[in-house]
């Protein structure tokens, strides 16, 4: 029995690994979505449990993963800021970078809704309405995909945010959940994407306010760290993690994975 199981276990392995060893371990920079959301944790056992291979997170926001990555601190980098993200592989960093799926940002608020912005779903005109009324925003300040995106959405408005730093705009530097706890404390609205929302539990008498524009998508990217930029990566394992993700039974776990009756991720890997 125990060498039916064992050869099961390596048979698994090799179709899904390839050359790459059953005991490896690689190492994932993140954005903190996937990782805050519980994505992490429901995906990894079920991929290591079929390959033998250890995903290690680093979960910092998109700006500071790429970096980490330039630097040769990862197999693989997860994210969602895709100019930043083709940046990345026309660099030579990364090898390819695949859509792997998606979901959406939307701006939460505070019951009393002081800037009037509540159902709306023009992200860049309930932008310049908060800025007009001087309502609390509180931004990631932090080069994180969502601050990149709220950065755009500001600048689409023809918002300069800085223009109230310190005021009305505060800077947390801090990643989502933080910044949703400080926002939340000082009654200001927050740009946060819906995954980390569904799954936040320190919502109080927030709500989404703002939601539905198409501008307001969130794509998210799977990219192996070039080998030939950084030799110690282990290519073979982190192009069996991506490989994995973006395979028909990858893309249907993470289409499965809800939290309160709610799917927080939409696989649209293309088709092979």
């Amino acid at each position: 029995m125990f060498i039916q199981k064992l050869t099961g276990a390596l048979v698994a392995a090799t179709a899904l690994a390839g050359a790459a060893s059953a005991e490896e371990a690689i190492i994932v920079q993140s954005t903190t979505s996937t990782a805050n959301s519980g994505l992490y944790d429901y995906i990894l056992p079920k991929f290591q449990e079929e390959t033998g291979i250890t995903v290690n997170v680093v979960a910092v926001g998109t700006g500071q993963a790429i970096k980490n990555a330039q630097n040769c601190d990862g197999d693989v980098l997860l994210v969602h800021a895709k100019p930043a993200e083709e940046k990345f592989v026309e660099s030579g960093y990364g090898t390819t970078r695949t859509d792997l799926m998606y979901n959406d940002f939307v701006i939460v608020g505070p019951e009393g809704d002081p800037a009037g912005v509540s159902g709306m779903s023009d992200a860049e005109a309930a932008l310049t309405k908060i800025a007009e009324a001087g309502a609390l925003f509180a931004s990631r300040g932090d080069d994180s995909g969502t601050n990149k995106k709220e950065i755009a959405l500001w600048k689409a408005a023809g918002v300069d945010p800085q223009q109230g730093s310190g005021d009305w705009y505060r800077e947390t530097g801090s990643g989502m959940g933080a910044t949703l706890n400080a926002g939340i404390g000082m009654g200001a609205y927050v740009m946060t994407d819906r995954a980390t929302w569904i799954s936040f539990k320190n919502k109080q008498d927030y709500t989404i306010e703002v939601e539905g524009d198409e501008d307001l998508f969130n794509q998210y990217g799977v990219i192996p760290v070039n080998p030939e930029m950084c030799p110690e990566v282990k290519i073979e394992a982190a192009q069996t993690f991506a490989d994995w993700l973006l395979s028909p039974e990858g893309q249907e776990i993470i289409g499965s994975y809800e939290v309160d009756g709610q799917q927080l991720f939409f696989p649209n890997a293309p088709e092979s």
